[in-house]
């Protein structure tokens, strides 16, 4: 994984934005470590996101517990969509865990969130994204996103 310089501009919301960088760290910690969702909240809320450890950056740390929470109360439903638009097969457990996170924090945003513009929440998860990858990942994020969003903006065919 390369980190690449961040775009000079300022964010209209940068506390969001670091919440959501909180949250794809927080989900990959839980992946990782297997801890709970209420024991890696805490920790981030008591411990990494104190100001002391942000360097003066602001972080919206009601968005940061909201999205945590909101995500893993609709894992089931999320991972789904994600996994009904991966092309070619693909299953969920083989994309990468930093992908995981990002595909679900941003899917969450999409499908139960629903506070931000579609555009907006793809447009935070692929710069977060290519914070941590290159090209061909961010795209992945891009792609993944914006067909599960278009999906929610498609009527129910129904009867």
């Amino acid at each position: 994984m390369t980190s690449k310089p961040k775009k000079n501009y300022k964010r209209k919301a940068p506390g969001k934005h670091n919440a959501r960088l909180a949250a794809v760290q927080a989900l990959y910690q839980m992946e990782i470590t297997d801890r709970g969702a209420n024991g890696v909240i805490e920790e981030f809320l008591q411990e990494r996101l104190q100001p002391e450890h942000l360097d003066g950056s602001a972080i919206d740390r009601t968005f940061f517990k909201n999205l945590v929470e909101t995500l893993v109360q609709n894992q089931a439903n999320i991972d789904q969509a994600i996994r009904d638009h991966l092309s070619g097969g693909w299953r969920l457990s083989r994309v990468d865990a930093t992908l995981r996170a990002i595909l679900r924090c941003g899917s969450c945003e999409l499908l139960v969130l629903r506070d931000t513009p579609m555009a907006v929440v793809i447009d935070e998860y692929v710069d977060i994204a290519k914070s941590f990858f290159d090209a061909k990942e961010s795209g992945f994020v891009n792609a993944t996103l914006d067909a599960i969003g278009k999906n929610l903006s498609q009527p129910s065919t129904s009867a």
